[in-house]
């Protein structure tokens, strides 16, 4: 399996260079602006979460190729589902010296919180990273759940007892939890953590009875065989899950996807803008990288940057919106 995903990474290598090229990502973190302090890398969620893995994975990785004169810190702002994060950012309007690491709450949090005052489309797009991807887990010991069916069956029978535990409320986890009681017809009870890590080990620890974690949360648990995957929500098969089934393969119109980009706070200055985006744009390309997008079943063919991933998040903002409205804001707050 591992030689076969480095032949995958080698193979879409060529084309992420070429795609990165046409954004005008050069081979170096070059601009007339240079870092003049330490940058606090703002992760808006808890720490061992996807979000958090690829913030820490990002700074090593700076750190190794030397990147940049002054170190990036990690700070994990999860409160809120997110808004903490997003209202310091906020708050930090004009400091080139702040970076956001964010997930699709970056929509959702202002959408359903419109009281924290946030607009993230005035926040500054840098480079989005990859698209993340959902899959159904459950713990391996959980008696006669084999696939889709069996699983809809069990929850039917367990009703409200059936916990169902993800990252936040009003969130991505809750949001396809909501998607999935929609179309199956049934309710569950649904159990917020602060960060994907947690429920991952919520889930190897029996005290949820389902999750919906992203593959590098719960990579760990599954390699180890303690967890298994039932279904995946993505147009295809991922490479690193070849013997999943989708959603849509077995008749059911369920596909989801979170945005895992980088921001810089409301009023960041052009010169840092494009640093940080070359900076970003050389992490993408990397190997290093590459290679864990594919085992750990992340989609990372195409780097957004400047503008064009200021279009994104205002479309994206868009299908939040509807989404939400199609499944209901109480259904994924819980209230």
């Amino acid at each position: 399996m591992r030689n076969t995903l480095k032949k995958y990474t080698k193979a879409i290598l060529p084309a992420v260079v070429a795609i990165s090229t046409a954004f005008g990502v050069t081979g170096t973190a070059q601009a007339d602006w240079s870092p003049k302090k330490p940058i606090e890398l703002i992760i808006m969620a808890g720490a061992g979460g996807g979000a958090d893995q690829i913030a820490r994975l990002l700074q090593g990785l700076i750190e190794k190729k030397d990147l940049s004169t002054r170190p990036f810190i990690p700070i994990n702002k999860p409160g809120g589902s997110g808004a903490e994060a997003l209202r310091y950012m906020q708050d930090k309007a004009g400091d080139d010296h702040t970076v956001l690491v964010t997930l699709n709450s970056f929509y959702t949090t202002p959408i359903i919180q419109e009281g924290i005052g946030v607009d993230v489309t005035k926040f500054t797009p840098i480079g989005r990273m990859a698209l993340d991807n959902f899959l159904l887990w459950v713990n391996v010991d959980q008696a006669g759940i084999t696939d889709v069916d069996s699983y809809v069956a069990a929850v039917k029978a367990a009703g409200k007892g059936w916990k169902v535990g993800g990252t936040g409320s009003g969130q991505e986890d809750s949001i396809l939890t909501a998607m999935m009681e929609n179309h199956f017809g049934y309710e569950v009870t649904y159990i917020p953590f602060p960060g994907g890590g947690t429920v991952a080990k919520n889930l190897v620890g029996n005290h949820i009875d389902s999750s919906v974690n992203n593959p590098a949360e719960q990579n760990e648990f599954y390699r180890a065989g303690n967890t298994k995957p039932l279904v995946q929500f993505t147009a295809e098969r991922l490479p690193a899950y070849p013997d999943i089934p989708t959603a849509k393969e077995l008749g059911h119109n369920l596909e989801y996807y979170m945005q895992r980009s980088i921001n810089g706070p409301p009023g960041m200055s052009a010169d840092a803008q494009a640093w940080y985006i070359n900076l970003f744009g050389e992490l993408f390309n990397s190997e290093e990288w590459q290679t864990f997008c594919v085992e750990d079943g992340l989609a990372c063919e195409e780097y957004l940057s400047g503008d064009a991933l200021g279009a994104y998040h205002v479309t994206e903002i868009e299908k939040h919106k509807n989404l939400i409205e199609s499944v209901g804001a109480a259904a994924i707050t819980g209230e």
